[in-house]
């Protein structure tokens, strides 16, 4: 979607140091949803706002919340320490990092501390930074309740709370350490809930948190913004790999994130390109804080040219000119494309979503495109057609059997995840903050791309075309 405002930063009421450092950010004009969250945010009230990832949500809080902790210097404790006195929460380690980033170039004039927590990394370097003071935390929930039960920080001053992504959170079975934070924050705060989805447990989440809130939606969840080019490539299913090659080659692509389902499938895809002299690097849950932020980081630079990721892990990748997104194996929940492909074309910038679709996944592209209420142009690239006898075979994903092969009505219609938080999500990596929690069972045997050679089809026989 491409927005026209007149409207500066200058007139929606943020003090000089947050405009200065706006512009040395580069940003001139607000988006929609920062029109109307940063007065909101500003007023004092609680906020509801419906808005995914790339829709400029972060400052949309982040520059009001700076505001409100500047204009009401801190009370320091006995100690003479600044209290903790706003928290955002976040589903990822990824995402925290990037919140806390935004508020550091947000709040660089503004004299406030702020610091970032997740788990995977040690406790040691964090409780010695809070003994410093911090006035802003940024953190997942695991880590934040960790600290919580070693009474390593204070929530007792947190004066504004921001649960953002809280459909993710949900998604990824955070709402027991939600309830547990909530109940040790103060009852007398401003909050402020994110959600690019409005599930009926988010709204009993935001009975239960909002007061009177201000209610800002924009992008309705299940569009696709019109900047974005879309293309499906039927394609064989052992050739998937090396049309991907052809494809960054022959379109000399640069900055290329693309999908895969499982975190196996991202290793082994990041071996294939290596192999064909194209830089790329995976990130999901198995990876450690540090490769994963410097993958992150080397590709915003644009010193790696494909980023491969799973959905959990992608969640929080922030770049505002991303040019080419691939889903080199489709999503099974369909408004995961909508996520996917929502990181390109934005900024006023036209970015390109490229699927490549064998054909154990033509149900997976019916149901996108059953959601976002348009046909995706299939193209098939020469040399790298579906072979004429291929049939669909079952895609296993722990216990659940999905895909074509899974039979009609079958397996793919019950066992598919459909985001209400209460199916396991393939590959969700539990990467939020060092809870030990119990991830869905992987894949056995040696099959390829996320199917197993060691387990019979749900259904034999291939479905009538």
């Amino acid at each position: 979607m491409h927005w026209q405002y007149s409207m500066s930063f200058d007139s929606l009421g943020l003090a000089e140091p947050l405009l200065r450092a706006v512009r040395e950010a580069g940003y001139t004009t607000p988006t929609p949803i920062q029109v109307r969250a940063i007065p909101a945010v500003l007023s004092g009230g609680d906020v509801m706002g419906g808005a995914q990832t790339g829709t400029g949500k972060t400052a949309g809080f982040v520059l009001p919340m700076l505001q409100r902790l500047m204009d009401k210097p801190a009370t320091r404790d006995a100690k003479g320490r600044i209290p903790i006195r706003a928290l955002i929460l976040t589903p990822t380690r990824e995402l925290a990092a990037q919140v806390e980033e935004s508020v550091r170039t947000y709040g660089k004039h503004a004299r406030l501390a702020s610091m970032v927590m997740f788990g995977g990394v040690g406790m040691q370097p964090q409780i010695d930074k809070l003994r410093r003071g911090v006035d802003i935390l940024v953190a997942t929930p695991g880590r934040l309740l960790d600290h919580h039960g070693q009474r390593t920080l204070d929530l007792s001053h947190v004066e504004i709370f921001v649960l953002d992504e809280a459909d993710r959170m949900l998604d990824m079975g955070f709402l027991p350490d939600i309830k547990k934070v909530l109940a040790v924050l103060p009852q007398k705060k401003q909050s402020l809930l994110f959600s690019a989805t409005f599930s009926d447990e988010i709204k009993a989440l935001a009975d239960r948190l909002l007061n009177a809130p201000v209610l800002i939606e924009v992008a309705r969840r299940n569009q696709t913004a019109d900047l974005i080019a879309q293309k499906a490539h039927p394609v064989g299913r052992e050739m998937k790999k090396d049309l991907l090659t052809h494809l960054i080659k022959d379109n000399d692509w640069h900055q290329v994130l693309v999908f895969t389902r499982m975190k196996h499938g991202a290793n082994r895809l990041v071996e294939h390109l290596l192999k064909h002299d194209i830089s790329a690097m995976a990130i999901h849950g198995n990876k450690s804080q540090t490769a994963r932020t410097k993958a992150l980081a080397d590709f915003k630079k644009g010193e790696l040219q494909v980023l491969v990721a799973t959905d959990i892990a992608a969640r929080g990748i922030d770049i505002d000119q991303l040019p080419h997104v691939v889903n080199f194996e489709m999503p099974n929940v369909p408004e995961d494309y909508v996520h996917r492909i929502g990181r390109t074309g934005r900024a006023g910038s036209p970015g390109e979503a490229i699927s490549l679709v064998c054909v154990d996944e033509n149900g997976f592209l019916r149901d996108i495109e059953r959601l976002i209420k348009h046909e995706i142009p299939k193209e098939i690239v020469p040399g790298f057609a579906p072979p004429s006898h291929e049939r669909p075979e079952p895609i296993v994903l722990g216990r659940m059997v999905i895909g074509e092969g899974a039979g009609r009505g079958g397996a793919r219609r019950s066992g598919a995840p459909h985001r209400n938080g209460d199916a396991p999500r393939n590959d969700s990596g539990r990467n939020g903050g060092g809870s030990h929690r119990q991830a869905p069972p992987r894949p056995q045997g040696p099959g390829r791309d996320g199917r197993s050679a060691s387990r019979p089809p749900a259904r034999l026989g291939s479905p009538k075309r």
